[in-house]
């Protein structure tokens, strides 16, 4: 089947590549890859591999371009764009501009009027949100969470009552801190899901709680391979403590048995993570009655 090229009448064009198995690659991106005279790709020896395994000639010059030198580069890819030169932008897998290069080449061309198109494709951020089984009729895509513990808990604090579903990257050294960061703002009880290897030989997709996702991975020992985690949003019905968040009772009650007022405690914390004082208090009192 003869395909039209994507650089008929333009010379820029994004495309996503497999994030796994090859076999996800477009019919499209074989004709990009033959085609383009310039790839900026994030690393070229990837490229290349890729290209051996989709049996495609690659003829045009190769161009590292990634989160170190993407701002110094993007100028120079739309100046040989504008002059006839034509481009292809990848990543080394998935979607473009989706955590990865790609954002600020789209941007850059659309604020200069440089005509461009973007090649559809695997992204396992949406792959992960499906495969959760969690709604996906609004949902938000969150990347790497912040590493240091404040930034990451105001983070999550912010969202805790977000009714949409939640996705997050993270590296598998760090998804069991992640996961209970996570169990300890949001409760044990929220539903999610943690994908690995999708599209590979070894994918899995773990569904359950927050607290039984993180066990049955803290069991194993180790977490390995690519890591996307998918959080259901807040559902008021299921919800306990009138909607304030465990983690908020809990360093409530420290400051408690540290002297401090639990009216004076609610209120800086509700002012330090955008919650309500007056729940956070009347919550600490309805529950140290029941103790």
């Amino acid at each position: 089947m003869d395909l039209p090229s994507p650089f008929d009448k333009l010379n820029l064009v994004l495309a996503a590549t497999p994030i796994g198995n090859v076999g996800d690659s477009t019919p499209r991106l074989r004709v990009a890859l033959t085609e383009a005279e310039l790839v900026a790709c994030e690393d070229t020896r990837r490229l290349r591999d890729l290209a051996r395994r989709l049996e495609v000639e690659v003829s045009a010059k190769l161009l590292a371009y990634h989160e170190h030198n993407e701002s110094e580069l993007t100028a120079r890819l739309l100046e040989v764009a504008s002059n006839g030169t034509k481009v292809l932008q990848v990543s080394d897998a998935g979607m473009p501009g989706i955590s990865d290069p790609g954002f600020r080449l789209a941007r850059e061309a659309s604020a200069a009027g440089i005509p461009f198109t973007v090649l559809p494709g695997p992204s396992a951020p949406l792959l992960a949100l499906v495969a959760s089984g969690l709604p996906t009729d609004s949902f938000r895509f969150l990347g790497f969470l912040p590493r240091k513990t404040i930034t990451l808990e105001q983070t999550l604090q912010s969202m805790v009552r977000e009714p949409e579903t939640l996705i997050f990257l993270e590296s598998p050294r760090r998804t069991l801190e992640t996961l209970a960061s996570l169990e300890t703002v949001f409760g044990p009880d929220r539903p999610a899901a943690v994908a690995r290897e999708l599209t590979k030989t070894h994918e899995e997709v773990l569904r359950g709680s927050l607290r039984s996702v993180r066990e049955t991975l803290e069991n194993r020992g180790e977490v390995l391979g690519e890591i996307v985690i998918v959080v259901g949003g807040f559902n008021k019905e299921l919800s306990g403590n009138e909607d304030v968040p465990p983690a908020l009772l809990d360093k409530l009650e420290q400051l408690v048995q540290n002297g401090l007022r639990a009216k004076t405690a609610a209120k800086l914390l509700a002012d330090w993570f955008d919650s309500s004082a007056k729940q956070l208090y009347e919550t600490h009192l309805k529950l140290s009655v029941g103790k």
